[in-house]
């Protein structure tokens, strides 16, 4: 993979994200396909006892990346995307070992819905979650529709997913959402440090309790996901859309009229 490098730990796997050429490791094709890939292999082969995600750059992932979505404008290419990331997410609860996530810096989008699908996350105090989807004219797909609501509530959900609003290091801490909140510098060795700490539990246990309450996301899943998907994939093709492309790239209000 050009995105991901593997390195062991004991029994601890680190994957680590470095896009070659994104800096805040946005997601385009080459990405999307490799977390993919990432989850797939760890799926059929863990290869340790505990797994932690974790990014080099300004950012874990920062988004979409805009100049990839003109080319999401066919319809043949977005109904491939739409079947590559509901395996993506599929596979990501079927890793049977436990799994952190180290948010060295924001989490967007498609990288907030795996942030907050792993098992326990350490964040950056500089870190924040956000799904923006809505903001730039699309339904929140890539699982953000079910994820949220399940650790939030509906009601706080969404206004986080509505308005795009960025859920803080703090108040990810305070919700429980994250396990611990430290300094950058900390990140990797305090999501290393829990992935030792559940590495050294019995793994028949560990596996069979992750699967079970894994079992409740997926019920969730099959309730909003697809749906999600399905009404994502006509706001590519949409004027608020592309209105809202334009509007970022040229640093000006969006005009939105609902086509």
């Amino acid at each position: 993979m050009k995105a991901f490098t593997l390195t062991h730990d004991d029994d601890v796997l680190v994957a680590t994200l470095r896009h070659p050429t994104s800096p805040i490791n946005a997601v385009d094709e080459l990405l999307h396909d490799e977390f993919a890939e990432l989850f797939s292999m760890l799926r059929r082969d863990p290869g340790a006892r505990a797994i932690v995600l974790t990014a080099e750059g300004r950012a874990f992932s920062a988004g979409g990346d805009f100049a990839w979505f003109p080319a999401l404008r066919d319809t043949a290419k977005l109904d491939g995307l739409r079947r590559t990331a509901k395996q993506m997410i599929w596979d990501l609860l079927d890793i049977e070992v436990p799994i952190v996530c180290g948010l060295n810096g924001s989490a967007a989008g498609l990288g907030a819905s795996i942030a907050l699908l792993c098992d326990l996350v350490v964040m950056s105090e500089r870190a924040v979650i956000v799904d923006p989807h809505v903001n730039v004219g699309l339904v929140a797909g890539d699982g953000g529709a079910v994820v949220w609501p399940l650790l939030l509530g509906p009601l706080a959900a969404k206004r986080h997913l509505l308005l795009g609003e960025p859920l803080t290091a703090a108040e990810a801490l305070r919700w429980g959402v994250a396990a611990e909140v430290c300094e950058p510098a900390a990140v990797h060795e305090r999501a290393m440090a829990w992935a030792r700490r559940l590495a050294a539990q019995p793994p028949l246990a560990v596996k069979g309790t992750k699967l079970a309450v894994n079992a409740q996301l997926k019920q969730v899943l099959l309730t909003s996901f697809d749906l999600s998907t399905a009404l994502e994939i006509p706001c590519f093709l949409s004027r608020d859309h592309a209105e809202a492309i334009d509007a970022m790239r040229e640093r000006r209000p969006a005009h939105f009229e609902g086509r």
